[in-house]
């Protein structure tokens, strides 16, 4: 039996003990647990994004994008994992896995689907997920924009247009009245930075079919221009940036005008970056990347790190996969010391809280993933043994979803998605990931 097959089986024998109340659960060796116990109060959750998971976000401009021709999306969202209706079987999902957080998103579309215009409806909507939450002990960390924006936001330049950190925090404080007193942590903005990490790493074809796609935006909203946080063309990046940053600076303080002590952050995607040789172009990769951000974030209250590989340079450039790594199902490199890395760096640039508000593995092997959380769970220790504080790590995802371009096709999820009748059957995989969370240690 190879190594494979056994963690296989591990998986599987752990699965029914993980579902069962925590005092049902038989105990580790105290001597494991103190070796390998996380803070008291570590946060243990799974995290979802409205458009990915709920169905039918009609105002938005991502559904816009998914239905012209061309598109870049494989495929429209749909009716998604219908967690709009199922929000309360993926809450009681969370808590049957064994975990303490929920990490979900509201979208804007739906709550502002006209400018100035409010759905009272969609804010109690969400308000009942938070409530949800907290009936079922768990925490709501809650992101006010998941990179799904109204179609009118987009049409009127995005994040390009200077008015948008305006239009941005208006959002954000109208929402935050609604339901800013039950979120437990609160992010402005998910991984503004990743426009700066694409650049120069997608092919000529796609970017020529974007630029298509998001012309034909324009034309179908009567604009001169339409962009989106995650479909950006290339002469969009830097305008973006600095705009951005004012948008998630005055989305913040509109949060914190309404309920000061909530804390807030952002949530940046972040390699294990590593230089490798003399000449390395590690460093000016990081500052393209992250510099900016990691100056902008230093008065928030944590940093939100998503993680899910590591990336070499050499003075040449990005290096591929060493010979012989093992690649996940997108083709990257599957390397669990990634995470907790990651965490050191933006620990030390920062000088915050770290949240790991995402961190996962796109595979339809379930065995890579079961395998994959313990050991990058162990490396994350390892880093708060350090000194790092770290307050939580959310998985991504709760379910299997809507990957953006690609589709339906990657499998990130702790639950596969029957995508008939939209039954969630968790994988072994949450059980390893909840055994953990209910001892609160490895």
């Amino acid at each position: 039996m190879d190594r494979r097959h056994a963690l296989a089986g591990l998986s599987a024998a752990l699965a029914a003990p993980a579902f069962a109340l925590a005092g049902e659960q038989g105990s580790a060796p105290e001597e494991r647990i103190a070796k390998g116990r996380f803070p008291t109060g570590f946060l243990w959750g799974a995290a979802t994004a409205g458009h990915q998971v709920e169905g039918n976000n009609t105002a938005s401009d991502l559904w816009l994008l998914e239905h012209l021709t061309p598109t870049v999306f494989a495929e429209p969202s749909g009716d998604a994992d219908n967690s709009f209706e199922l929000w309360r079987t993926d809450l009681d999902l969370v808590r049957a896995i064994g975990l303490n957080t929920y990490r979900f998103s509201l979208e804007w579309a739906r709550i502002e689907p006209e400018p100035g215009q409010f759905s009272r409806a969609m804010l109690d909507h969400y308000r009942a997920m938070i409530d949800g939450c907290r009936q079922r002990s768990l925490t709501p960390m809650v992101t006010f924009n998941h990179f799904t924006a109204p179609r009118w936001f987009s049409a009127q330049g995005g994040w390009t247009n200077p008015r948008a950190p305006d239009a941005f925090a208006r959002y954000c404080e109208r929402a935050a009245r609604h339901l800013a007193a039950g979120i437990g942590y609160a992010t402005t903005l998910n991984e503004p930075n990743l426009p700066r990490i694409l650049r120069g790493r997608l092919p000529p074809p796609l970017l020529e079919t974007q630029r298509a796609m998001l012309a034909a935006a324009a034309r179908a909203c009567g604009t001169g221009r339409f962009v989106a946080a995650n479909s950006v063309n290339e002469e969009d990046i830097d305008a973006m940036l600095p705009i951005m940053i004012a948008g998630h600076k005055a989305g913040r303080a509109a949060i914190k005008a309404v309920r000061p002590e909530l804390p807030v952050g952002v949530s940046l995607a972040m390699f294990d970056d590593q230089a490798a040789g003399e000449g390395s172009q590690r460093d000016a990769q990081r500052a393209a990347m992250y510099g900016a951000w990691l100056e902008a974030v230093r008065d928030d209250d944590f940093l939100g790190v998503q993680n899910y590989e590591r990336a070499r340079y050499d003075a040449g450039g990005r290096l591929p996969p060493p010979p012989g790594a093992k690649l996940n199902a997108m083709g990257t490199e599957i390397y669990p010391p990634s995470l907790g890395n990651a965490v050191r760096y933006a620990h030390a640039a920062t000088g915050l809280p770290i949240l790991v508000t995402e961190h996962g593995l796109g595979t339809g092997d379930d065995a890579q993933r079961a395998a994959f959380i313990p050991a990058a769970l162990g490396g994350l220790k390892a880093a708060i043994d350090a000194g790092v504080p770290v307050k939580g790590y959310v998985h991504w995802t709760l379910l299997d979803n809507f990957e953006w371009i690609f589709g339906f096709r990657p499998k990130y999820g702790l639950a596969a998605v029957d995508r008939t009748t939209f039954r969630r059957t968790p994988k072994p995989s949450a059980a390893v990931l909840g055994a953990i969370a209910r001892r609160n240690a490895l």
